[in-house]
């Protein structure tokens, strides 16, 4: 694998880890009240789905990790498969959820995407 498509994709694993701990351990807290524009009560009454949620984002991470552990075709297969639902992830919720998703989702792993299978 290139080099920028394993950066692209530790950035988007990285990504992925802080969105766990946003969603995880700072939904209720300022910070992640600020980052997902909930209120306090919003917050409260909804951090057991920010936390399954979060839970989600940890899985994506992991997946990609894995993919950049690996070599060969097992790596081009892993890192597709997560890429892609890293950005399926984020089309829908893009669409559906909030706007930014899009950019800050969807368009790195359709970036991290292309990279792989140019190389």
């Amino acid at each position: 694998m290139s080099i920028a498509a394993n950066l692209v994709i530790a950035l988007i694993a990285l990504l992925h880890v802080w969105f766990l701990v946003l969603e995880m351990f700072l939904w209720t807290q300022p910070r992640g009240r600020r980052t997902f524009g909930t209120t306090a009560a919003f917050a409260e009454q909804s951090k057991t789905l920010a936390a399954n949620q979060g839970l989600y984002n940890g899985f994506l991470a992991a997946g990609l990790a894995w993919g950049l552990l690996l070599s060969g075709s097992e790596a081009l297969h892993v890192k597709c498969f997560f890429l892609g639902c890293v950005l399926l992830a984020g089309i829908y919720g893009g669409l559906t959820a909030a706007r930014k998703i899009l950019w800050f989702q969807a368009l790195p792993a359709a970036v991290g995407l292309v990279l792989v299978l140019l190389t």
